[in-house]
């Protein structure tokens, strides 16, 4: 660039202009042009000190047939290395050894063996009423309590919300609210064996997961059912009507205190009850569906 011309004054731009632009020191310039002419163009320099006596590529030959050869199962890089300096005579670095095992993932959390995925291949709706409760928890947001939940129970069979609760703590005590509430709808009371032979669905939530939890239950008489690990739609009865709730009831709206969200949930639960359409019904709504199923039953 030092012998560029100048388009406006026509005349070349010169050593000591390019280094005072660049900030370059015009004697390293010069030293870099005299090495450059005595040398010429340099080769990068690899890293200092003695040269390893295997590639990387070989190495990683070494450190897996050592994997194949161990009987053992999830040994980390220190195993590697110690048996590789042992019984192959292959002194490289310990760092080195974690690096090559890093990066084509050899370390122990990548072999370990792991179950296969528990699938969803099946159905959770039911034929019949009181064969499976599903419950599910959500939060939504007031400007005087901040954060409320939401628990609801709801029928498999018919989406029908059988019991809800709002409060402000979702802990396993209020989450056990809606239950008592839907056994109080449909048997007529809270008591032992009373919901004997209905399987509640339910999330791995720590409210539900809870000795506490699983005890009541289990003493009213519903077998606990957990949705599959990263199968959220084994739960998608409970899932889906709290999204109806949320897109119906509360998007769109500010909520000053917890009262307001009771309220609001309150007349959703009363109208979706009553008024809304559920395809698999054929078009029914849950309670229509409810009451034409107990006077078949009487007939």
């Amino acid at each position: 660039m030092t012998l560029a011309v100048s388009q406006g004054a026509a005349i070349v731009y010169g050593v000591q202009r390019v280094c005072a632009a660049f900030d370059i020191a015009r004697s390293s310039f010069y030293a870099w042009r005299a090495g450059e002419a005595l040398e010429g163009p340099r080769e990068p320099r690899g890293k200092r000190g003695p040269k390893a006596r295997l590639s990387d590529a070989e190495l990683l030959i070494e450190i897996r047939d050592d994997l194949a050869a161990s009987p053992f199962k999830g040994e980390g890089h220190r195993k590697v290395w110690a048996r590789l300096r042992v019984l192959r005579h292959v002194r490289v670095s310990r760092k080195r050894v974690l690096r090559l095992m890093r990066e084509n993932r050899l370390l122990s959390p990548y072999r370990v063996p792991k179950a296969p995925p528990h699938k969803h291949d099946g159905t959770i709706m039911t034929d019949a009423p009181n064969v499976m409760w599903g419950t599910d928890g959500a939060r939504v947001f007031t400007l005087k309590d901040g954060w409320v939940w939401i628990f609801s129970v709801v029928e498999h069979w018919n989406a029908e919300c059988l019991g809800w609760h709002v409060c402000k703590d979702g802990h396993r005590f209020n989450a056990l609210q809606p239950v008592s509430m839907a056994m109080q709808d449909v048997f007529g009371a809270v008591c032992r064996d009373m919901a004997r032979g209905v399987a509640l669905r339910m999330d791995h939530g720590t409210q539900y997961l809870s000795d506490h939890f699983l005890k009541q239950i289990h003493f009213w008489g519903l077998a606990a059912s957990f949705a599959f690990v990263a199968e959220p739609q084994t739960n998608g009865i409970a899932e889906r009507f709290n999204r109806t709730m949320k897109e119906q009831a509360i998007y769109g709206h500010v909520f000053n205190d917890i009262g307001e969200v009771r309220e609001a949930v309150r007349y959703f639960v009363e109208t979706y009850n009553e008024h809304w359409r559920v395809e698999k019904l054929g078009f029914l709504s849950p309670r229509q569906a409810r009451r034409a199923w107990l006077t078949q039953e009487a007939a």
